[in-house]
């Protein structure tokens, strides 16, 4: 179920269409749709342990009341948070200033210069509280079947 790039992300409202929800890869879409982005956006943070584990507790409980409500995009959505929470604070984790790749204008094409590691302790225990929850979302039984519901109704309504 690719993610289609292609909608007017600007006006159109995912709750009441959710037949438009693609899921995609991984965090694809997480900062477009609406009104989920702006709802959960509010509450994402991983400065600090505390601060992540207040975040993570916070989507996470989004993601069951998503769940209750049989809402799959709200659910998806919040995992993508939490999985993002995940990948970003891993990434300063690992790399203080937060760029994986070094800043060059000599480099051409598609090689690129991976900076050093850095290991910041700090980041990287924010990293495994959102890991954690992530891990959590993803395996969640009542997400697993509105997926398959979701995925089985977008193919249906494919015109392929």
């Amino acid at each position: 179920m690719p993610f289609d790039y292609s909608l007017d992300f600007k006006n159109i409202d995912f709750r009441k269409y959710p037949e438009l929800y693609r899921v995609g890869k991984g965090e694809q879409g997480v900062l477009l749709v609406e009104p989920y982005k702006s709802e959960i956006l509010p509450y994402w943070r991983f400065k600090t342990p505390e601060i992540a584990r207040e975040s993570s507790e916070k989507i996470y409980e989004m993601f069951l009341d998503s769940l209750k409500q049989d809402d799959f995009i709200g659910a998806d959505m919040a995992r993508k948070f939490i999985q993002m929470g995940y990948t970003r604070s891993r990434r300063y984790a690992n790399h203080k200033t937060g760029r994986k790749y070094k800043q060059n204008s000599e480099t051409s094409g598609s090689k690129k210069e991976i900076l050093p590691y850095e290991e910041d302790p700090v980041k990287a225990e924010s990293a495994a509280i959102f890991k954690a929850k992530w891990i959590q979302t993803k395996t969640n039984e009542k997400y697993q079947e509105l997926l398959a519901k979701h995925k089985q109704m977008y193919e249906s309504t494919s015109p392929l």
